[in-house]
């Protein structure tokens, strides 16, 4: 886990590129200047230079960050890399603002539940690959082997499994219903979430998974997940009626010429030897 001070840096960082970003500025250029204001005794400049470099070899970010791992988490670099995909749809103005707050989120008191439900909210809402996604969660520093294996675990059943399901089997709520039941000694498995996580999950058990996941974040207090955002048909609407205007006048024109006497068709010909215009 990288310092408070890092944190906090890596946060003002993926917000001052999304918002930079969105003016038309040349990446290149938003770096070098990202550089000189972050904070000299954080080692996140080094990383910029060496990001700025990959970035005009390569012409993208997420090769870069990856070859960085001690520094930018294997789901930043998820997240950069699915956003950069050319045949996807995933913003990266979302991707940026997903991990703006996932930062701003460690420089404060975050917990694993917290965590890793941002980090699989964020793959789920935002349709992002569950298997490779699910696979750079697990390899996240700020879980310990008994969270890694169940991430993986998850990886594995998601689509044949309720998330709520596997929540609960491994909450302190299952674990004092086996005891209340007559099972003794210590769980089959760690137990990861609490008795309130367990509760949650009973109670959305069967519904829409975006309910479990609006219950637990207001409970656990982890950041509102960066949602795709709507397409604006509006405006497309005023070219689309100026193109169907000049096709009614052109029509209108064929009919005033037919009314006439006859459309005269020699004028679409082209002239023998000559191209078309």
């Amino acid at each position: 886990m990288l310092p408070r001070e890092e944190l906090i840096e890596q946060a003002y960082f993926f917000r001052t590129l999304r918002e930079r970003a969105a003016l038309a500025i040349p990446s290149q250029e938003v770096l070098l200047t990202i550089r000189e204001e972050i904070l000299a005794t954080t080692k996140l400049p080094l990383a910029i230079d060496f990001l700025c470099g990959e970035l005009m070899m390569h012409g993208v970010f997420a090769p870069g960050m990856a070859r960085l791992p001690h520094y930018f988490t294997p789901f930043q670099t998820f997240v950069i890399s699915q956003a950069e995909d050319e045949r996807g749809r995933f913003d990266l103005n979302v991707g940026l603002l997903i991990l703006e707050r996932e930062a701003e989120y460690r420089a404060g008191e975050p917990t694993r539940q917290g965590l890793f439900l941002y980090q699989f909210e964020s793959i789920c809402r935002n349709r992002m690959k569950y298997d490779p996604g699910l696979l750079a969660v697990a390899e996240d520093p700020g879980f310990d082997q008994p969270w890694r294996e169940w991430i993986l675990t998850v990886r594995r059943q998601v689509g044949l499994v309720e998330l709520g399901d596997l929540i609960y089997v491994r909450s302190q709520h299952y674990h004092q219903r086996r005891q209340r039941e007559g099972h003794t000694g210590p769980p089959p498995a760690p137990v990861l979430f609490g008795e309130k996580e367990g509760r949650i999950a009973t109670a959305t058990r069967g519904k829409d998974p975006l309910l479990l996941f609006a219950a637990l974040h207001r409970q656990l207090g982890y950041p509102e997940v960066p949602k795709p955002s709507l397409l604006d048909d509006r405006r497309d609407v005023l070219p689309l009626l100026l193109r169907r205007v000049d096709r009614l006048e052109a029509r209108l024109k064929l009919l005033e010429e037919e009314a006439k006497g006859g459309i005269d068709i020699a004028r679409f010909y082209g002239n023998p030897g000559q191209p078309p215009s």
